[in-house]
């Protein structure tokens, strides 16, 4: 997965040609070694990642130092990016735009990549996108890796997988491990290039050895699916436990599911909830629904049913179509409550009408049977037959049963049992 992140809010990011005064003076280097950082030409030793970076000492530094100096575009951009990183994107733009309209690269990096996203400032993506082609023009890898975002998504210009790859290669070749994730992504979906799986691991890999946890995780999948060969279960963990470190949330539903069936690593079911909690916090569709899961059947967990309902329905929100079949299925059972046949075709519904096999073949039993709907035996012929052609069996057994029923009414109908959905990773 690609996704446009601020630069200064924990990205390592480098100066951009802007040079230190020959001289500088004691309150100029207190603000670098607060707020530079260590991809800036000269300050490699000495500069912090964002999320290292003490924002509170570094405003104080960097301000004392442009009151000495106020027409340093070097001192505006590190004070923007301080700012920044400590969540003031108003006042970190204040900062950057005019070091930006002064030439400087990160803070064309990085207030070009504010008013793609509109964070804190009025959206602006096609000025966005120039800034960060001059910063990217002039070599500076963060813009590179960032405008060639721009061109993946169509942001301030038209979407152009091809270059969004030649600017990812130009800032990966020169070590950003981002933009090495981001290249690898594009080998990996086939966009702009040539599908190519081993390429998209190679890149991976190099990201990855640089502590790059998108990388690590989208690795960590290769190697669970088997797309590189067989399935290597203790590499993937390995990856995923790396990603996880980091908290990433992707990273930490998938190496719950390990650790719920013992992939890679022995089964710990406590663990496993654990970490799906981590990720449900962040807001993660699969692991709300996984932890839900836990907590219906009491795995790992103590049995709540009301708690359930709630992961279920909030993962269902973000669109997950196993947790809306699995809600369904609970108020169709009455579990953790009164049974409430509307509540349950409303979410079989919405899981069916994103393709859900499992939700069409319960669509389809909820009509055969007349629950919250007329019964309507041929609309849930049709839905078994659809579920079917996804591939899910008991929609097919359903849909010979009911074609028999139908030709043999005097036959006493018998409904396949349905499994709750599974809420892979």
């Amino acid at each position: 997965m690609r996704l446009r992140q601020t630069l200064a809010a924990g990205a390592v990011l480098t100066l951009g040609f802007g040079i230190a005064p020959a001289l500088a003076s004691e309150l100029f280097d207190a603000c670098a070694a607060k707020a530079a950082s260590p991809w800036e030409a000269g300050y490699a030793e000495i500069g912090l990642d964002g999320s290292a970076m003490d924002t509170a000492a570094a405003i104080d530094a960097c301000t004392a130092a442009l009151t000495e100096d106020p027409e340093s575009a070097v001192l505006k951009a590190w004070l923007g990016r301080a700012y920044d990183v400590a969540g003031d994107s108003a006042q970190a733009a204040t900062y950057l735009e005019p070091a930006a309209t002064a030439g400087n690269a990160l803070a064309q990096t990085s207030f070009g990549d504010m008013l793609i996203v509109g964070q804190g400032i009025a959206q602006d993506m096609t000025r966005g996108a120039e800034l960060l082609k001059l910063a990217a023009d002039a070599g500076f890898a963060p813009a590179q890796d960032s405008l060639g975002l721009s061109y993946d998504y169509g942001e301030g210009v038209g979407q152009d997988y091809l270059e969004a790859s030649r600017w990812y290669r130009k800032a990966a070749e020169l070590g950003l491990p981002r933009a090495m994730a981001n290249l690898g992504s594009l080998y990996a979906e086939g966009l702009g290039l040539d599908r190519d799986l081993v390429a998209a691991a190679a890149w991976y890999q190099r990201a990855a050895d640089k502590g790059d946890s998108r990388a690590q995780y989208n690795l960590g999948s290769l190697f669970e699916t088997g797309a590189l060969g067989e399935p290597d279960y203790a590499r993937a963990a390995a990856l995923y436990q790396a990603a996880a470190d980091q908290n990433h949330g992707l990273a930490l539903n998938a190496l719950g599911y390990f650790k719920q069936h013992g992939y890679g690593l022995a089964p710990d079911l406590e663990g496993a909830a654990a970490l799906y909690q981590q990720a449900a916090d962040q807001g993660i569709a699969q692991a709300q629904g996984n932890l839900a899961l836990l907590y219906e059947d009491g795995t790992g967990v103590a049995q709540d049913f009301a708690l359930a309902r709630q992961l279920y329905r909030q993962a269902s929100q973000s669109g997950n179509t196993d947790a809306a079949v699995n809600l369904g299925l609970m108020y169709l059972n009455g579990a953790g409550g009164v049974r409430d046949l509307d509540k349950a075709l409303s979410f079989t519904q919405q899981a069916a009408d994103q393709g859900n096999p499992i939700g069409l073949n319960n669509l389809g039993h909820l009509y055969e049977n007349g629950l919250a709907v007329a019964q309507n035996p041929a609309t849930a012929l049709a839905l078994y037959q659809q579920s079917a052609g996804l591939g899910y069996q008991p929609a097919a057994d359903n849909h010979k049963r009911l074609e028999a029923s139908l030709q043999a009414p005097t036959e006493t109908p018998t409904m396949k049992t349905y499994p709750k959905s599974k809420i892979d990773n």
